[in-house]
């Protein structure tokens, strides 16, 4: 990967103004937020450049207006959550260029942090807009990206004011990178992927992308049943895009060709209705019933998987092995990650980890701060597997 400049880079930013671009795209209920990882992520970059005595102000979306400025979509009801985090009083603005922006730095003293409203109330912030990102750019001396989260959409606050202003990685940004990096970038060998999740459909190109870059590949969820069936297995009522059964051989193909073992469930718990504490038993994976589905990966394969991970020395994962929101569905996925995350304590293994259903299920079987690294990023996690271009990321390479 080539390299990035990062805060280590910025000396003597006292009274700087650092336009700082941050993920605070967190779920909020009846006004309050529920969820305060991502403010969490990206605190000790706000901290540091405040600590370093610059004026800290903050660029952020937040959900998906379409019509412009609404309360429903606007950052000010995060700032109580923001102060709450960060342990100190954050300033608003109610737009983020003109008047109110300058107004609102004008009163800013060295170390102080504006949170400025959010950027999509702009229909140019999504088109990249040339003025609009200038207006963006004329409030700042200096750029830093902290919301690799966002790094796969050109738009004006995660791209653009990196061709007006020296632009650098935030801390967060700078972590993302560097544990990608260690997991497909460069990885320590053997590398083992795991995917699972719901279809095939959804993941084509980071399957394809995968088995050119790793020595096997676990699949489970239900696009193991689409493997299943292309390979001839009578998959019941499963989960199964059998329309997609030339693309599964295909990817098989490709692994065959690049040396990588493909590994599928040998056995599945099976159960007639989807619903937490179903009637259930484990079969071979060639001896499903026609009535009933796989909703999990049995223990044979739970065994088998455990030991292609003790093997290991770099494990990527995204997605579910099973139904894990499910009980006794979540059996194969907290066991898995229970042993990931022992062998990543004891020295054994750089594992990392990301997509939203990932992180639901490391929080569940209570592993996630136990993996090297655990990607909330969603989109641009799964770009980056599948091998695409971070715009948000080639511009800060770019910039060294």
């Amino acid at each position: 990967m080539p390299a990035f400049k990062t805060l280590d880079d910025l000396t003597d930013i006292a009274g700087k103004r650092v336009l700082v671009r941050v993920d605070l795209n967190v779920p909020v209920k009846d006004g309050k937020v529920t969820d305060a990882t991502r403010i969490e992520r990206v605190a000790p970059t706000i901290l540091e450049l405040a600590d370093k005595g610059a004026k800290v102000i903050l660029l952020a979306h937040f959900g998906r207006p379409k019509d412009g400025p609404s309360d429903e979509f606007s950052l000010s009801q995060i700032v109580p959550a923001v102060n709450s985090v960060l342990g100190r009083d954050v300033a608003f603005a109610s737009d983020c260029i003109g008047t109110p922006v300058t107004d609102a730095i004008a009163k800013m003293s060295n170390g102080d942090i504006l949170l400025l409203e959010n950027t999509r109330f702009h229909k140019e912030e999504e088109k990249n807009e040339a003025g609009f990102t200038k207006a963006l750019a004329a409030n700042g001396d200096i750029y830093v990206n902290d919301a690799f989260s966002a790094a796969h959409r050109a738009h004006s606050s995660t791209e653009g004011l990196a061709h007006h202003l020296p632009a650098y990685a935030g801390r967060t940004m700078q972590a993302e990178l560097e544990a990608l990096e260690k997991g497909l970038g460069n990885p320590v060998r053997p590398v083992v992927a795991i995917v699972g999740g719901a279809k095939v459909s959804s993941k084509i190109d980071l399957l394809m992308n995968l088995v050119k870059k790793v020595d096997a590949l676990v699949i489970g969820g239900g696009m193991a049943n689409t493997f299943l069936a292309a390979r001839g297995t009578d998959v019941g009522k499963s989960l199964c895009e059998h329309d997609l059964a030339a693309t599964a051989k295909q990817i098989m193909i490709e692994a065959a060709t690049a040396g990588c073992a493909i590994v599928l469930p040998e056995d599945g718990v099976v159960a007639r209705e989807f619903k937490a504490g179903a009637d259930n038993e484990t079969v071979a994976i060639d001896a499903i019933p026609s009535d009933a589905m796989v909703l999990d990966v049995g223990p044979k394969s739970v065994e088998a998987i455990k030991a292609w991970i003790g093997r290991a020395t770099t494990l990527v994962w995204n997605g579910p092995l099973g139904a894990f929101e499910i009980t006794p569905f979540d059996a194969a996925t907290v066991a898995v990650a229970k042993y990931a995350a022992e062998c990543t304590k004891g020295g054994k293994l750089t594992s990392v980890a990301g997509g939203g259903d990932t992180v639901s299920a490391l929080n569940h079987a209570t592993v996630a701060d136990d993996f090297t690294y655990v990607s909330t990023a969603g989109g641009a996690f799964l770009e980056w597997m599948e091998g695409k271009v971070l715009p948000g990321v080639a511009v800060l390479t770019a910039q060294k």
